[in-house]
């Protein structure tokens, strides 16, 4: 190749470098300029995030952190009164459980503009999708502070109106209208600071307030120091139902109006108590206010949705001379609604005082239409204490209780002993395998079927014989009913049971566990099936469970379901067993109180006619152990079937039973439901 072409060829090479380098070179300026916009983007979004996140926390002190100080000042407003501002308008509203959402940073000509939606919850519930937008600077480090990024339409001096129309909780009232849970007058104590004086003065007044009010110094001075505190504004320390009987100086006392339970103790479990809402509710409910009051257990949270109504109000940006701009949230208020039960005030507080503090429940039923007159619990707590503020020293003290207080008796689950017994019975009446008038040669307090046995012995407390039905149910024997409980079979026996209420549910705004007959579908042990046959082995039925299981017999065989809510129609099931065996086991039970051998003739003196059936569920570790001892009381009006009782006494101690229990409240249901 000559000179002159390879010339040529090395000069069309230049001009195809040299643009390669300059598409190298563009290519590699903007690729810088993309990777710096992504940059900023992402500080951007950094920066925002941080922003809200300071929001959510209620840290108004550090959002000027992520706000550009000549924007706010352009917009009439220095870092103090930017956090004044955040902090008075977001605390009024009650603002919580703030989500961020569609957060998006894009780069418009020289600037970088950030859109984002906010969803707050306020008094009045959700305040949805409320969209915000503005630009950033410092490489998206600060945000160009306005306003409208306190609310959007937000401008200059504007201000925010908050006015609330809250709704009134609905009561629960008991079937006569007296009042369960109700709206009444409660006394809230708090502190003015400004008239605690200074020095040794305000250390004496704080700790003569904090004993007096069952608080400690150190939660005193928390809720002084409180952001919004000033020197003249009431700051509430503890709400009670009843007026406190001292106030030390420095103490003030407001009337106001609060959720009162005027039964206290006596029906804690049952109608449960109030509390202010979390932000943890608010998460699982987006109609939730942030100010409410929601129910923490019982009735109260069982009937919450019903009882609790909305609040109403609205949420409006207001200009520098008050007049209104526009509308955030409006809602119309609507009231909760009142709920009447079944429920006996008088019969409650009488059960209530009969069980004297042991550990037991009382239940009642009107057999013929299943409203639950008394469901009652001990020991118990004050629900008033529960809603309005308990001292930690209080608290405690409910919660380390060997007792448990908060346990609701009257459903949970026990073995529910010989009262048992008139059911297995009426199974065998009705299967043809039990004679009522056969005589059992029964000998010695101890019986076993055979050696198979091993050393378990069924025992019974009287050595009675020949023992037939009557005798058995009068003398509580449980070797009788062991033998006929073997002589019908598991096949009978659980084809029986199955027509009663285990593994079933009761229409009922009461948690309970479904009654079980055993843990497994079959006992595969025929100690097991003996055991059962009086009312032990693995059986649990709460006192609710038992006396609906117990309505066939002032009902004739038809099972009525137990109603709580006083509207509600009354349910049955009808030919659970046979009507005659019904009157049989009646007529027996009538003995249980008349024969002066019968377990539950201290009944006899009240002069009351009285179907009656005791119980012993004894639970112990061996056999010839003394155990833990639950005593069962079942009794009904035997004449016109209008109430029926159920007593329990949990470990009860040597001496008692549950049947002493019942005396003064089987004579008020005698003398009111005639």
């Amino acid at each position: 190749m000559d000179r002159t072409t390879r010339n040529k060829k090395e000069m069309n090479k230049g001009p195809i470098i040299l643009i390669g380098i300059i598409v190298v070179l563009i290519a590699g300026f903007f690729g810088v300029r993309a990777y710096q916009t992504s940059q900023v983007k992402k500080q951007g979004e950094e920066t925002i995030q941080a922003f809200v996140k300071h929001l959510q926390k209620g840290n108004y002190q550090e959002l000027p952190k992520s706000l550009n100080a000549d924007s706010m000042k352009n917009s009439g407003y220095s870092k103090k009164q930017v956090v004044e501002k955040y902090q008075s308008i977001f605390s009024g509203i009650s603002a919580s459980n703030i989500k961020l959402k569609n957060l998006t940073v894009d780069k418009q000509g020289d600037d970088f503009h950030f859109s984002y939606a906010l969803s707050i919850n306020t008094g009045f519930g959700q305040l949805k999708n409320q969209k915000y937008s503005g630009t950033l600077t410092d490489g998206g480090k600060e945000i160009n502070w306005k306003p409208n990024l306190i609310f959007p339409g937000m401008s200059g001096k504007d201000k925010i109106n908050y006015s609330v129309d809250p709704a009134i909780r609905g009561e629960i009232v008991d079937r006569s209208g007296q009042g369960l849970a109700t709206n009444g007058t409660v006394y809230q104590s708090g502190i003015v600071p400004k008239n605690l004086g200074s020095g040794d003065e305000r250390t004496t007044r704080i700790e003569a307030i904090a004993k007096s009010v069952g608080m400690t110094v150190k939660d005193v001075e928390a809720a002084l120091s409180q952001a919004w505190v000033q020197d003249d504004f009431f700051v509430p320390l503890k709400t009670t139902a009843e007026a406190p009987k001292e106030t030390p100086e420095g103490l003030e006392v407001k009337e106001t109006t609060g959720r009162t339970y005027p039964l206290k103790e006596a029906a804690a479990q049952l109608i449960g108590y109030v509390g202010k809402v979390t932000a943890e509710d608010m998460k699982k409910n987006n109609d939730l206010a942030s100010d409410s009051l929601i129910g923490r257990s019982g009735l109260e949270r069982a009937l919450d949705k019903q009882l609790r109504g909305k609040d109403g109000g609205s949420l409006a940006i207001l200009d520098s001379k008050g007049n209104e701009k526009k509308v955030l949230q409006t809602v119309d208020k609507k009231d909760g609604e009142n709920v009447k039960l079944t429920i006996d005030s008088r019969a409650q507080q009488i059960a209530y005082n009969g069980l004297n503090g042991q550990a037991g429940s009382s239940v009642v039923m009107a057999p013929k239409t299943g409203d639950l007159l008394v469901a009652a619990s001990s020991p118990s707590f004050d629900p008033n204490k529960m809603t309005n503020g308990i001292s930690q020293t209080e608290y405690d003290a409910y919660s380390n209780d060997k007792n448990q207080p908060f346990m609701s008796r009257f459903a949970t689950g026990y073995a529910p002993g010989s009262t048992f017994k008139t059911i297995t019975a009426a199974i065998g009446l009705d299967a043809g395998t039990l004679n009522p008038n056969e005589e059992l040669a029964i000998n010695g307090l101890k019986w076993q079927k055979d050696s198979s046995w091993g050393s378990y012995q069924v025992t019974r407390v009287s050595d009675v014989s020949p023992v037939n039905l009557r005798t058995a149910l009068v003398y509580s024997d449980n070797i009788y009913m062991a033998q006929e409980t073997l002589k019908m079979g598991e096949k009978t026996f659980r084809t029986g049971l199955n027509k009663f209420v285990f593994g079933k549910d009761l229409d009922l705004p009461i948690a309970m566990d479904k009654a079980q007959i055993s843990s497994k579908d079959s006992f595969d042990s025929e100690i097991l099936l003996a055991d059962t046959g009086y009312g032990q082995g693995q059986l649990l039925m709460n006192p609710i469970q038992q006396i609906t299981a117990y309505s066939v017999f002032p009902n004739k065989g038809t099972m009525v379901y137990p109603k709580l809510i006083a509207d509600k129609d009354t349910t049955d099931k009808k030919d659970v067993i046979k009507a005659s065996s019904a009157d049989i086991i009646n007529g027996d039970m009538q003995a249980v109180v008349s024969d002066e051998n019968g377990t539950a003739h201290s009944l006899a003196a009240l002069n009351i006619p009285l179907a009656a059936k005791t119980g012993t569920a004894e639970i112990k570790q061996k056999q010839d152990e003394k155990g833990q001892e639950n005593s069962f009381l079942y009794a009904f009006d035997s004449e016109k079937q209008n109430y029926s009782v159920v007593e329990f006494l949990e470990d009860k101690a040597e001496g008692t039973s549950a049947t002493e229990l019942s005396k003064e409240l089987l004579t008020y249901l005698n003398q009111t439901y005639q």
